[in-house]
């Protein structure tokens, strides 16, 4: 395969190629803030990605936070066709030449398989539920302007701005990325005894959480537009057509369709009477 037929000529680096790292980390992250703002000096947990790490000392708290599975969303599917990004929102593409293109974003969903270890199977069933309270507020996991990068290697939101997000989001044209999670019953108890096994680690309750997002693409520099060709529509094939279609499909002003309701009653039989 070619370069051109991999990537286009003029195009930016992926825009969303961090994305799904940066939810990992937004998921740790909250759940630190979190311990930090209820608990207050209480030592926090310990957050760990490996399912087979066992702490040494038995008083330490751990969270397992581990990202098993991710699928595309099909009920979010778009075409990929060329369309115009939302980027440079307030500008004029006649006068600047801001005008750049991208293909839909790729829908993805995330699953994450949590955890916990504590000292004694009541104070890791406390801390369990802990979790299960705090992540339920986590309405806006990620909350922050839309990130792209421009051919030239410019991070930019769609207002055109170098990208920063403690900017306002107050702004009408500003698009947002909103990343949240949500409960989700994704594995059996089988499911999670082959996981456990494959990756040498002894069973503990397990929950397992849905984050959907959003993955953009590279952006084309297009100041002139761009043309899209889509395929004539063919006429159909002739032989496999009726005798009340026209070549194209469509129902001609002949005479009527016969009747395929077929009638109540017994069937009717060929049968010829034996007069010698």
């Amino acid at each position: 395969m070619s370069k051109s037929a991999i990537l286009q000529p003029g195009a930016s680096f992926m825009s969303g190629r961090n994305v799904i790292g940066e939810v990992t980390e937004s998921i740790q992250k909250f759940i630190m803030d979190g311990w930090t703002h209820y608990n207050g000096d209480e030592a926090p947990p310990r957050i760990e990605e490996d399912l087979k790490y066992e702490p040494m000392d038995r008083n330490e708290k751990v969270v397992f936070v581990y990202m098993y599975r991710l699928a595309h969303n099909p009920n979010l599917q778009n075409q990929k066709r060329w369309r115009q990004a939302p980027v440079f929102m307030k500008d004029d593409p006649a006068v600047t030449g801001n005008v750049y293109y991208h293909r839909p974003p790729l829908m993805v969903d995330l699953f994450y398989l949590v955890m916990v270890h504590g000292k004694f199977r009541s104070e890791a069933e406390k801390l369990l539920g802990w979790l299960m309270l705090l992540l339920n507020e986590a309405t806006h996991l990620i909350y922050r302007p839309r990130k792209f990068i421009l051919p030239d290697g410019r991070e930019v939101d769609s207002l055109g701005r170098p990208y920063d997000e403690d900017l306002p989001v107050d702004d009408d044209d500003l698009i947002l990325e909103k990343v949240s999670i949500s409960m989700v019953d994704d594995l059996t108890c089988g499911d999670a005894i082959n996981l456990f096994s494959l990756h040498e680690s002894k069973y503990r309750p397990f929950l397992t959480y849905r984050a959907r997002i959003a993955l953009d693409g590279p952006l084309i520099h297009a100041p002139g537009g761009t043309t899209i060709n889509m395929p004539r529509a063919g006429s159909m094939d002739p032989m496999g057509r009726s005798d009340d279609q026209r070549n194209n499909g469509r129902p001609s002003l002949g005479r009527p369709a016969k009747s395929k309701i077929k009638p109540e009653g017994m069937d009717r039989h060929r049968l010829k009477r034996d007069t010698e």
